[in-house]
């Protein structure tokens, strides 16, 4: 699906762009996945737990129209945009501000008892990597920030300044799959001695200066050099992986019978943990897997949108199975 035109920031954080925002990824094999049985009608609350800019959300509503949908995201930006995007849809959509960990109160609120669907989108949006102000980037200076969810205390300078040397290469080996992570992490202790880090183009360049020295140097790979690093600090400041965890365990207790679970992951650690949640969940029938392999997006669409060479897409039908917090 084409991106929606509205106003954006440019790289530097200034004036405003023209131009498509969001293309949402994997969008035709989302509807594919969501489709019922054949004589049965897709009807009821789905769940867009990262609604984003509101792009999955939109096609949904256009092919499903017994459907209605609660969009959560933590970022107010975000949402903002959404409610602009979906904002002919009436009373089919309900956006709410909140974090995986939170929805279950936010289904309480609402009065909603057995969702047909659940959409997970995860990792970071295009309007927060293009934001320069957001921290996000390696493209643009600015603070090192990194926060999804403007109320969280804990900054990615919080953690580049303050965590011990081993606490940062765990860091970087384990949520950005970072191989030269102490030899980072212990260039980042010398050079915070020294003065602390405040923006973003500082630490990459820094990482990019300590790779380039290494034995074999700085890869000639496609990607920025502290890629791997600004994913895990990122990772570690939104509490991804406990986020994520929170969201599949939402899923499995609050979706009705048959309901869908779909989740788009960008990173090799958030597809894994999916694939093992849902693997364990299907052999103990709890859950019925609807893609043994993780559905990539074709080469037209990475052509037009290349952040969609990393997706992967899972899915899965909730069975009569006990949750791991109780009945089904």
């Amino acid at each position: 699906m084409q991106g929606v035109d509205m106003k954006r920031r440019d790289e530097s954080g200034g004036g405003a762009t023209s131009g498509p925002l969001h293309l949402p990824v994997l969008v035709a094999e989302v509807l594919d996945l969501l489709r019922a049985p054949a004589g049965r009608v897709l009807s009821g609350w789905l769940v867009d737990a990262t609604v984003g800019l509101g792009g999955h959300a939109e096609a949904i509503l256009r092919e499903f129209p017994g459907l209605r949908i609660l969009g959560q995201d933590q970022d107010p930006e975000a949402l903002a945009l959404a409610a602009q995007r979906l904002q002919g849809a009436g009373d089919r959509v309900v956006l709410r501000r909140g974090r995986f960990s939170q929805l279950p109160d936010t289904l309480d609120e609402l009065g909603i008892e057995r969702p047909v669907a659940m959409l997970l989108d995860l990792g970071a949006s295009s309007l927060q990597f293009d934001d320069a102000a957001r921290g996000f980037s390696l493209q643009a200076d600015g603070p090192l920030d990194m926060r999804m969810d403007p109320t969280r205390e804990r900054t990615a300078a919080d953690v580049v300044n303050t965590w011990d040397e081993s606490d940062l290469a765990d860091l970087f080996y384990y949520e950005g799959d970072e191989r030269e992570s102490r030899r980072i992490a212990r260039a980042i202790v010398e050079s915070r001695a020294r003065a602390p880090f405040r923006r973003t183009l500082a630490l990459a360049e820094l990482v990019e200066r300590t790779l380039r020295r290494g034995p074999r140097g700085a890869s000639p790979g496609r990607i920025h050099p502290a890629t791997r690093v600004f994913q895990a600090l990122r990772r570690a400041v939104n509490e991804e992986g406990e986020e994520l965890l929170a969201a599949l365990g939402c899923a499995e207790e609050r979706l009705a019978e048959g309901g869908r679970l779909l989740a788009i992951s960008f990173h090799s650690g958030e597809d894994r943990c999916v694939k093992r949640y849902l693997a364990e969940g299907a052999r103990e029938g709890r859950w019925d897997l609807l893609t043994r392999k993780p559905v990539r997006a074709g080469r037209d669409e990475v052509r037009a949108n290349r952040r969609a060479r990393s997706a992967s897409l899972r899915a899965a039908a909730r069975t009569r199975g006990e949750a791991a917090g109780g009945a089904a």
